[in-house]
């Protein structure tokens, strides 16, 4: 079932979610700062703003488009550091848990192991408008007059329920936006950029970010990560299934969803294929469901300066790398960075409504019951 079929089932069906969850969100900003606290996994202490940006040099930028009735879609552009990026590339991977997807550019990225442009997220047909922006992006800066090839990696999820997606109204433009706006902020969450319009468990979904520091005997590094949520399954929190106790049934939805991973720690490509594939599976600590339409990718990157790559460099490269029993921290850390980046987006979204349906936000004071009474239990 794609996207436009399984939208006709979506509006009027009191599971997705239940009457009872049609309530407005009524919890002060002290009251979801608590919450937060109590719904936050793992084991590891949360970086300075518990989003990408913790990680030093990386910043995050959203060009958010919501016009009349049926525009509900944006950008999200991740800058690995404040250098030219072309001429000094990162170390990166891409790991594909579910390949039906449209992510530009991540055949290069595992064939030569870095990334040398920003990271783009949108929405399923507008991929082609993100490596334009991208491109346009690297040519024009300083530095970059002779290139004449650039890898941009593209991500996407289909945000065609909320959005009216044929209309393929991002531009490079757009993409520009989004890439001038980044910044080592706290990232902007929720309905934001490529969030606008997405779909997480039949509430509204978004951009999420959380980030870990690891203590220093196991060597102080830092993992975060940003999030497109906008897939199906069964809510669980910290394992337990709020999503039913919320009067919500399996969403059964394709969609995707979109997993940037940022580490300061000393890694190549190897080393960051194995981050990323523990970063999908994360995802089922949320309750994903993992349908056949929903591609799940994970695109992983350290901004360790060491390893970065200087553009035309030849010769052998004097490179620092965790050892295979280092990584076992970071797999933990990047578990709970993508479990409470799903839940980050959740909680920041609100009800949106675009191209003739209304999706709601994730009923906070209802779940702040649940999981009171989950505590009491």
């Amino acid at each position: 079932m794609n996207r436009r079929e399984f939208s006709r089932l979506v509006v009027g069906v009191s599971a997705f979610p239940s009457a009872e969850a049609r309530v407005s969100n009524s919890v002060t900003i002290p009251d979801m700062t608590r919450l937060a606290r109590k719904i936050r996994p793992g084991v590891f202490e949360s970086g300075k703003h518990n989003d990408l940006t913790d990680i030093d040099g990386v910043r995050v930028g959203h060009a958010t488009l919501v016009e009349g009735d049926s525009i509900r879609t944006g950008v999200t552009a991740i800058l690995p550091h404040r250098e030219n990026i072309y001429q000094r590339k990162v170390p990166g991977a891409v790991y594909v848990g579910n390949a039906f997807g449209k992510l530009a550019g991540s055949t290069q990225v595992n064939e030569l192991g870095n990334i040398e442009a920003p990271i783009i997220l949108t929405n399923t047909l507008s991929v082609g408008a993100g490596v334009a922006g991208g491109v346009k992006y690297v040519l024009a800066q300083p530095g970059n007059e002779k290139t004449i090839s650039v890898n941009v990696l593209v991500g996407e999820t289909n945000d065609g329920i909320l959005n009216d997606i044929r209309a393929m109204r991002v531009t490079p433009e757009d993409v520009l936006t989004a890439i001038a706006d980044a910044d080592a902020e706290p990232v902007k969450q929720g309905c934001v950029g490529a969030g606008t319009g997405t779909i997480c468990f039949g509430w509204k979904g978004g951009m999420g970010s959380a980030s870990r520091v690891l203590p220093p005997r196991y060597g102080g590094w830092s993992v975060g990560a940003l999030v497109q949520t906008n897939y199906g399954g069964l809510l669980m929190m910290n394992g337990f299934h709020v999503g039913e106790a919320l009067g919500a049934k399996l969403y059964p939805a394709d969609g995707s969803c979109m997993i940037v991973v940022a580490t300061d720690a000393p890694l190549e490509h190897r080393s960051l294929y194995r981050l990323a594939k523990r970063s999908v599976f994360g995802l089922a600590r949320t309750g994903s469901a993992y349908s056949n339409g929903s591609g799940e990718f994970s695109i992983a990157f350290t901004t360790f300066k060491g390893n970065r790559v200087a553009h035309g460099a030849n010769g052998p490269a004097d490179v620092k790398v965790l050892s295979n029993d280092s990584m076992s921290p970071l797999f933990q850390a990047v578990l709970e960075v993508v479990e409470e980046a799903v839940y980050s987006s959740l909680l920041h979204a609100t009800t949106t409504t675009g191209n003739g349906n209304t999706i709601l936000a994730l009923p906070i004071d209802r779940l702040w019951a649940v999981l009171a009474n989950i505590s009491h239990a």
